[in-house]
């Protein structure tokens, strides 16, 4: 009898712990060439932001990203989900609505049953179903490793658009999903997950930020980004230092998975752990009372598909409370820090 096929076997890295590191990429991009001026881009490359933006001068802007990785789960459907849910999930960070999404899809023909991509495919349709767009199209290669995702389309009022970089000292800091979609991965890959857990991951990286949409419409929301591959720390450290803040957080206030601690007593921790923390650390202070150890695997943890981090000004936070209560996020109402004056680094991790 044949054993099933597991998807993670065939990839080096894992849902959004494939990006590349912050200090290699911020070498990619790094240019002397002066870009071309188009008064219409809002957001582009020259941020680091979670898509681009373009102003329709109708008072009404368009929303595009793209977004892709290797497997983080072994079942071709759930993978085309997850991709799918990553994907989309650029465009309620900025406070838009998805209205279009086209299939990227690399596969190995060789080495995996091209059924199995169709599964994949399958995974995405449902995805985009649940979000009420089309997967309309796309692109697919023959590749070395299973690779998907989507490129997509949303649309937002031009003054609704939530950028990362546009927090205020003040302003207290939510998110929208537990910490620890790396470390639990990375447990499955290595054949140590309970089927518990395993199941928890699942449900949670599958789940859409269509939340984000709402959160865009409200003033008091004044920065918005989703946490990803970087982790909470480096995502938290862009906002931060994108808005000319320093950000303070409060470690024992963090919502963790469940299974977490125990894989990390197992020292199962993702490489992108390490690459993100040493692309991160000498921003970060880790105070007394925080367990640095569990802290240094936590905080720079590559999240897939994690939840939305929220800057909210502080007159305006029961009103956030009220809407994340209302839609399911009652266990997401609490505080996990704010954002302050600039100080001489970027991220205070607090007990």
């Amino acid at each position: 009898m044949n054993e099933p096929i597991k998807l993670t076997q065939y990839s080096r890295g894992a849902g959004c712990g494939c990006k590349i590191a912050p200090a290699v990429l911020e070498e990619i991009l790094r240019t002397d060439k002066t870009p071309a001026s188009f008064p219409n881009l809002l957001v582009g490359n020259s941020t680091n932001d979670d898509a681009a933006v373009y102003d329709m001068g109708n008072g009404n802007s368009l929303i595009a990203t793209t977004d892709f990785f290797m497997p983080i789960v072994d079942d071709a459907y759930d993978f085309g989900r997850i991709a799918a849910a990553n994907a989309i999930s650029d465009v309620y960070a900025m406070g838009g609505t998805p209205v279009l999404a086209l299939a990227i899809l690399g596969w190995p023909i060789e080495k995996i049953p091209a059924a199995l991509a169709g599964k994949v495919l399958d995974g995405m349709r449902a995805i985009c179903e649940q979000a009420g767009i089309p997967l309309a199209g796309g692109h697919s290669i023959d590749t070395t490793e299973p690779i998907a995702g989507l490129a997509v389309n949303g649309f937002c009022a031009t003054n609704a658009i939530k950028r990362n970089n546009t927090a205020k000292a003040g302003n207290l800091l939510f998110m929208t999903k537990a910490l620890g979609t790396g470390i639990l991965a990375t447990a499955l890959k290595r054949g140590s997950i309970s089927d518990d857990h395993k199941a928890i991951l699942t449900e949670q990286i599958v789940q859409l930020n269509t939340i984000g949409a709402q959160l865009g419409k409200m003033e008091g929301v004044t920065a918005m980004t989703d946490i990803t591959g970087f982790g909470l720390a480096g995502h938290l450290i862009e906002m931060a230092t994108g808005s000319g803040l320093s950000a303070e957080i409060w470690y024992n206030k963090l919502p963790v998975m469940a299974g977490v601690r125990e894989y990390l007593a197992q020292r199962i921790v993702p490489d992108a752990t390490y690459r993100n923390w040493n692309g991160y650390n000498s921003k970060i202070v880790l105070e007394p009372g925080v367990d640095a150890m569990e802290a240094f695997c936590l905080i720079p943890d590559p999240q897939t598909n994690g939840g939305l981090l929220i800057a909210v000004d502080e007159a305006a936070a029961a009103n956030v409370i009220s809407l994340l209560e209302q839609n399911g996020y009652a266990d997401f109402i609490e505080p996990i820090g704010r954002f302050n004056e600039i100080k001489e680094k970027a991220l205070f991790v607090k007990p």
